[in-house]
């Protein structure tokens, strides 16, 4: 019997649930939890479907003993939340949430080393877990950064800014020179008053020294803005602009923003 936990592990970090299920589970099988007993491949898929509803969950694997068609793991599962989930299993999760839970889970193999029975249990968040810096090359370090994108994005710089240094600087081609957390947060607080910014990630280049984002800032006007720096919106306009975001990293938070725009901006009238 071959079932290779590390290629399991690998499959469910990319977040394709659907190849997940189809490689890795029997039709037959059963997964039991606190959140209830789910079976057959239409039964995963139904689960799934609801626990990843805006929450991306990854796996960290502490231990594992593999013995005939018994695997048993001990694993640090993180999750990062995009969308709010008031009825998330754990606690109500915001855009921009990142929770750790450590899970011991029991994985019953048919024949052809596919799961046909899992059983899972979960200690309360944050306890005897390991924990990542909050950015980096990790899977789960690019999932806390689409977190991060849309806490920025819902305009929440409670959230976003769990993940700047103090000193955090960014440049800013159209404003210039923004120093430190507080000052990102006080410059975009007062700009959401009246247009608002949505980031559209296209592409994430991701090391543990830096990310390199391939995105399109959408500007929104909530009311007026006729001194908006990239150009007068009237309630209702917005701006798409293409741009690549540069962020530097340091033990894993953001030291340095650079924007750089990739082509001129968009407007479109309500």
């Amino acid at each position: 019997m071959t079932f290779d936990y590390h290629a399991y592990i690998a499959d469910f970090l990319t977040g394709d649930d659907e190849v997940l299920v189809d490689r890795w589970f029997a039709e037959d099988c059963a997964m039991e939890s606190g959140s209830g007993i789910f079976e057959g491949r239409d039964g995963m898929r139904r689960f799934l479907a609801w626990a990843h509803d805006g929450v991306r969950e990854c796996p960290r694997i502490v231990d594992y003993l593999q013995s005939g068609n018994h695997l048993f793991a001990e694993i640090d599962m993180d999750f990062h939340a995009t969308k709010e989930r008031a009825d998330f299993p754990f606690r109500h999760l915001f855009p921009g949430d990142s929770i750790t839970v450590k899970f011991l889970a029991h994985y019953i193999l048919n024949d052809a080393g596919q799961v046909w029975r899992l059983k899972t249990m979960t200690w309360p968040e944050g306890r005897g877990v390991t924990r990542l810096p909050p950015l980096g090359g990790h899977p789960s370090q690019i999932a806390a950064y689409h977190a991060y994108a849309a806490a920025f994005s819902a305009g929440d710089p409670e959230r976003y800014g769990r993940f700047y240094t103090d000193d955090v600087v960014l440049e800013l081609s159209s404003v210039g020179r923004i120093e430190g957390a507080q000052g990102i947060a006080d410059f975009y607080t007062a700009m959401f008053r009246s247009v608002v910014e949505t980031l559209t990630i296209h592409s994430l280049d991701a090391t543990d020294e830096r990310l390199v984002v391939d995105c399109t800032s959408r500007f929104t006007a909530i009311t007026d803005a006729p001194d908006f720096v990239v150009g007068a919106l009237k309630q209702g306009d917005y701006i798409d602009v293409r741009v690549t975001v540069t962020y530097t990293l340091r033990e894993g938070r953001v030291c340095h923003i650079k924007v750089q725009r990739g082509g001129e901006p968009v407007f479109t009238r309500a």
